[in-house]
């Protein structure tokens, strides 16, 4: 049986039943009125298939999640600002039973066709006792679909205690720890690390429903210790810095400052370590396997790294063919492939995809492509599908172009691309955001500028210029909507 639910909010509320456990905005929850508004929802529920939560960042959706997992009925989190489309696809596969909201919140059409029930946050009930198993489902998250429609990975129970106990040994976390963050709540970073990791632990979470540096300070200098963002929030940190001595006061007191859903360029590590003293931590996870790696808390912050393989993952990298890649050198680049408790369990409804994900010995194919330090530290360099270019015969990764267009002074954002070339095979494309529209910076200077670097052979054949980057609500840059015409 899984130990997540209900053991732990029993322990918790027991050792501290009016210890905060949410907070979001000027509405908080203790550990107590967790336990029974969650118990009163899931009794509601219990004769569910599955259920969908409209996930705002609010109360309602935590309490909503708490409830399907001691309820034992898994929970399917809605994207609010998702199109129609992409709505009545994820229900019409996904066939919930009834959609959880926040009273007064108002659904699309797609939705708004199911019965629904409102959450109430106040409301009173028992905690049932525990029927799902360690393999039984309890989130089904629906992919990006950058390559067709969404596909709804199927989280198991064991997935989620195998990830949160993993991190909580890579970095320290005890229930002494105070989360802050402002990140989406349909997704595994806002939602299993975000509100499930503090929950898990015994601890409480901060959420700013719209994320701000003015108010990560405010919660990192009101006793949060750990800050969760991603790199789109970093940088408006590292942006804000040299004008806000709170801001850096705030980090600096931090006990840990984690990045993650996508790479943190180094320059902007290197500005926050430079403000504030401390150093973010970067780790690597995905919707079908949840967390794989990460810089540990007693480790080396090493920038521009993922860290190494948490405690029950196996990791991998292979060649084109397959071939694993025996020794880790830091610069053989392949494909991560992850075996381990923490992976989904397959793409509901979706056998062919299913199969075509795993290798024959029960690794997950990541798509993700890499390097591997001698000591074990992980680099990823980029998407296999957009962000790995074979150019003259080499390997290239984007991210590492794009870490060093960072460095020069006159790009604000990058994204690395490869489009046909005659010759190479592949040549490398820069788009940039500048830092000063009136004077963007040539070819020439930034070729030059990379070359430097990295190798000549890393250097961009191709300049274009952009006034901003598209990006979804993770912050990752789309590159598919790059166009080379």
């Amino acid at each position: 049986m899984s130990s997540l639910f209900p053991a732990l909010l029993p322990a918790a509320t027991a050792a501290a039943p009016d210890r905060p456990a949410l907070r979001f905005g000027e509405r908080t929850l203790t550990y107590a009125e967790l336990a029974a508004a969650a118990g009163g929802t899931a009794g509601r529920i219990r004769a569910a298939g599955r259920v969908a939560v409209w996930a705002e960042p609010a109360l309602e959706t935590a309490v909503a999640v708490v409830a399907a997992l001691l309820a034992g009925v898994p929970a399917v989190p809605l994207n609010p600002k998702s199109g129609d489309g992409e709505l009545a696809h994820i229900l019409s596969d996904s066939e919930p039973s009834l959609v959880l909201a926040a009273p007064g919140s108002a659904l699309p059409p797609a939705p708004a066709g199911l019965e629904r029930l409102d959450v109430d946050v106040h409301a009173t009930g028992p905690v049932p006792g525990e029927r799902a198993g360690e393999d039984d489902p309890a989130l089904v998250v629906y992919t990006s679909g950058t390559t067709g429609p969404p596909k709804g990975a199927v989280i198991p129970r064991r997935a989620l205690t195998a990830t949160l106990d993993a991190l909580a040994d890579a970095w320290g976390w005890t229930g002494d720890d105070v989360l802050v963050h402002g990140l989406p709540l349909f997704h595994v970073h806002g939602l299993v690390l975000g509100v499930l990791g503090p929950l898990r632990r015994g601890g409480s979470v901060r959420h700013l429903g719209r994320f701000s540096p003015g108010g990560a300070a405010r919660e990192l200098n009101d006793g949060a210790t750990m800050l969760f963002g991603v790199p789109t929030m970093y940088h408006r940190i590292a942006e804000a810095l040299p004008g806000d001595p709170e801001l850096a006061r705030a980090l600096a007191g931090a006990r840990l400052l984690v990045s993650g859903s996508a790479a943190l360029p180094v320059h902007d590590h290197e500005r926050i370590a430079a403000a504030t003293g401390r150093r973010v931590i970067e780790r690597y996870g995905m919707t079908e396997t949840l967390m794989n790696t990460s810089v540990r808390a007693d480790g080396e912050p090493r920038a521009g790294t993922v860290g190494v393989p948490l405690p029950g993952v196996e990791l991998r990298l292979v060649e084109d063919d397959g071939t694993p890649i025996a020794q880790p050198d830091g610069e053989s680049v392949g494909e991560i492939q992850v075996r381990g408790a923490n992976l989904f369990t397959g793409y509901l409804n979706r056998p062919d995809a299913t199969a075509a994900a795993f290798t024959g010995d029960g690794f997950f194919r990541t798509g993700d492509m890499a390097v591997r330090d001698p000591d074990g530290y992980v680099r990823i360099v980029g998407r296999k599908a957009t962000d790995l270019i074979k150019s003259g015969g080499y390997k290239i990764g984007a991210g590492e172009i794009e870490n060093v267009l960072l460095e020069h002074p006159g790009v604000r954002e990058a994204a690395v691309t490869g489009e046909p070339d005659p010759d190479l095979g592949e040549r490398i494309v820069a788009w940039i955001v500048p830092a000063d529209p009136d004077a963007p910076p040539g070819l020439d200077a930034l070729a030059d500028h990379v070359a430097a670097r990295l190798a000549p052979h890393k250097r961009p054949r191709v300049l274009r210029h952009l006034d901003t980057l598209p990006r979804n609500d993770m912050g990752k840059i789309m590159k598919r909507a790059l166009s080379h015409d």
